[in-house]
């Protein structure tokens, strides 16, 4: 070893001492193991050479894995580490063989990852028309949604029409019903005045207006209060019997013309 270490420059003598350390520590780290094993066998061997039954199956595999591990380190300690010459040629040659190493493994390393680019497209694409067909999906859901929608409208449309239009038809009938109710109590109770009846006051000369009944007075305040809601009033003919103007009056159902008493209309009980 003193040839060899001549041989070298001096910067290679110092990695030469690093190399022969650390042969020694590892020299030492097996011949502390290698005792230690010893111990073990001589404890074992105390227990004597018994049968192994089935449950001690596991201490057997031991004790040959210990016998191994006894054959594999006499050998090493048989050997004689080398030691490579730290030259150029030796350095370069380490160095191509990790580079063809790192090589390898970097085109391991490239093929695993085009691989998984490979699947990851594959998927992408797989994914992307999974996409378009729940993208037409929803379109088709939305257009059948639209047409649903509209006959819903269309359909509560026309039920709303139709429910009014039988509400409207069954107020007509109660209006007719009430018109009618009305005008019969009126003729029963408010009749015309019976003309054969003498005036007590002979002076005053007999109109000779058509009188109209109180049923036909209250229809003309009723029309005029609806149809001309901003002017309501009428004037008071001579086909009104004052009897009945002064009933109306008299009852709040009708009401003179704050400024013109001869002009009267109907109590506004709707609003």
């Amino acid at each position: 070893m003193s040839v060899n270490q001549q041989d070298l420059d001096p910067d290679s003598t110092t990695e030469v001492e690093d190399v022969t350390d650390a042969e020694e520590e590892l020299i030492k780290e097996c011949e502390e193991l290698w005792k230690d094993m010893e111990e073990c066998q001589n404890k074992l061997s105390l227990v004597g050479t018994e049968t192994l039954t089935e449950s001690n199956a596991q201490l057997s595999l031991l004790i040959m894995q210990m016998k191994c591990l006894t054959a594999e380190l006499s050998q090493w300690q048989k050997e004689t580490p080398k030691i490579i010459p730290l030259n150029e040629e030796v350095l370069l040659t380490l160095g191509k063989e990790e580079f063809q190493k790192l090589r390898h493994d970097l085109e391991l390393v490239l093929s695993t990852i085009q691989s998984k680019n490979e699947k990851l497209k594959e998927d992408l694409e797989r994914e992307q028309q999974w996409l378009k067909e729940q993208q037409q999906l929803l379109e088709s859901l939305n257009v059948l949604h639209k047409e649903l929608k509209q006959q819903v409208v269309t359909v509560s449309e026309s039920r709303i029409f139709n429910e009014l239009k039988t509400k409207m038809h069954d107020i007509k009938e109660y209006k007719e019903k009430l018109l009618i109710t009305l005008g019969e109590f009126l003729e029963d109770h408010f009749p015309l005045p019976d003309r054969n009846v003498k005036k007590k006051k002979k002076n005053v000369q007999e109109s000779t207006a058509q009188l109209i009944t109180l049923h036909e007075m209250l229809e003309i305040l009723l029309n005029r209060l609806f149809d001309v809601p901003h002017d309501p009033y009428v004037k008071i003919s001579d086909s009104f019997w004052p009897p009945y103007i002064e009933l109306l009056l008299r009852n709040g159902i009708a009401l003179r013309h704050p400024e013109d008493p001869t002009r009267i209309r109907l109590e506004a009980y709707h609003q």
